[in-house]
């Protein structure tokens, strides 16, 4: 389900000409309705659900309705930013609550290396090795039935 802004919330950042969610969305469907001062998906349809929005949000106004693949039916998804990490709750319908962690990235803008630092391995498509083993795995070799 496409994101979506809870007016009572929302406070436009505070008068700025661009909001938070507007500056972070990849898909750029975040707009500011500058006679109310309030955010909006503009595009619902074309949301990634991507979550960029909902972390990003100073006053927490901006929630998504997760699938049943993430999100138990009935349930919410809440995360909380703090300087190193988000914190994560899930309501559950029976009102459950779990919470779990997760770092905020700290790799520096553009630094990502997109295999990961593990380098390209002798693999093609037909290898049994995955992009990443066994190096991921920290081994020397895979494990193979007959070892």
């Amino acid at each position: 389900m496409p994101s979506f802004v809870i007016d009572e919330k929302c406070d436009g950042c505070k008068g700025g000409d661009k909001t938070a969610c507007m500056y972070i969305c990849p898909n750029d469907l975040m707009v500011l309705d500058a006679d109310r001062m309030k955010a909006y998906n503009c595009e619902p349809d074309m949301c990634w659900e991507c979550y960029n929005c909902v972390k990003i949000c100073p006053t927490q106004a901006i929630e998504v309705r997760g699938y049943a693949d993430f999100t138990p039916l009935g349930a919410s998804v809440v995360p909380m930013r703090g300087s190193e990490d988000i914190m994560w709750t899930v309501k559950f319908r029976g009102g459950t609550i779990k919470r779990f962690k997760f770092p905020i990235r700290t790799t520096p803008e553009g630094e990502a290396k997109p295999d990961g630092g593990f380098g390209i391995g002798p693999g093609t498509l037909d290898d049994q090795l995955l992009f990443t083993e066994p190096a991921s795995l920290k081994a020397d070799k895979l494990w193979t039935l007959g070892d």
